[in-house]
């Protein structure tokens, strides 16, 4: 893609008339941070639609709210600098802005935003396996035959379809994301394998969460891997191992060998798939080992 083939530059105030653009034929480019649109388009990686449509000025997408019933509500453009120091994400889904802390640089962190990494779908995209721990939903919205601004939200799991794929139709944009409202006793844990914290592209990360009890039980168990697969997945025989059950050596050392069998990494630049394969069981272990600890 080059914007040599764009005709037509928008950027409404109101969600209705980007998803009017949206709606039209042939549909448009969204712009948000333009943190991966631009490097995209410079490689020729992305074909460009006739329209590029700038959302930014949307006040609506910008919203960092707490429900009622304590569901995190965060708008598409809330941006990576936000989600690391906002003290709602601090105090409510720390595990994300753990991950905002290492995400690139600051300056990318300043532009980039939420729903932007989320459609560019990398499997090594950075608040996707937070997002994926910690159970959030996508909220999606489209213009109706009607007129009318219609939603609908999908749960994170399943949301990747492949590399750079989802399941948002051409015609809807990323309204918000929603994380639940955390369980007592709720613990977590990230990390993102590379030479330096934040600007390299991991080779592997891994997301933790989970709810300890009393009795320091283990409930809704939620381990989720980065760049092992065609999407970012969770390790479902992992979790199952640590189910219900104290965290101990044993426990620990079992469920970073079953994350590290079920994952399927491949060999590229960054690293090949039996070093992936070691870094999962390596550094699973050594999270679980730190939970047990505290």
């Amino acid at each position: 893609m080059t914007f040599e083939a764009v005709e037509r530059y928008v950027a409404p105030a109101q969600l209705r008339q980007a998803l009017a653009v949206l709606s039209q034929p042939g549909g448009a480019t969204v712009l948000a941070g333009g943190t991966d649109l631009m490097p995209q388009a410079q490689a020729g990686r992305l074909q460009a639609a006739g329209t590029l449509l700038n959302i930014r000025r949307i006040a609506e997408l910008q919203a960092l709210t707490l429900d009622a019933d304590g569901t995190l509500v965060l708008g598409a453009l809330v941006t990576l600098t936000r989600l690391r120091r906002d003290p709602l994400v601090r105090a409510h889904a720390p595990l994300l802005a753990d991950a905002a802390e290492h995400f690139a640089s600051e300056q990318i962190r300043n532009a980039a935003t939420l729903g932007g990494n989320l459609c560019n779908a990398s499997p090594a995209g950075d608040t996707l396996t937070p997002l994926l721990a910690l159970n959030a939903e996508v909220e999606l919205a489209r213009l109706a035959d009607d007129g009318a601004v219609g939603t609908r939200r999908l749960p994170i799991v399943g949301f990747f379809t492949g590399p750079g794929r989802t399941q948002r139709a051409a015609d809807e944009l990323v309204l918000a994301v929603r994380v639940p409202a955390a369980e007592p006793g709720a613990v977590s844990r990230f990390h993102k394998a590379g030479t330096r914290p934040a600007l390299d592209i991991s080779p592997i990360s891994i997301a933790f969460a989970a709810a300890r009890d009393a009795a320091g039980a283990l409930g809704g168990v939620r381990i989720a891997l980065g760049a092992v697969a065609p999407t970012p997945m969770r390790a479902h025989r992992a979790e199952a191992l640590l189910e219900g059950r104290r965290l101990d050596a044993g426990s620990a050392a079992a469920a970073a060998a079953a994350a590290a069998e079920e994952c399927r990494p491949i060999d590229d630049v960054r690293a090949s798939a039996w070093y992936r394969r070691e870094l999962v069981r390596n550094l699973l272990q050594r999270m679980l080992d730190d939970v047990a600890e505290v």
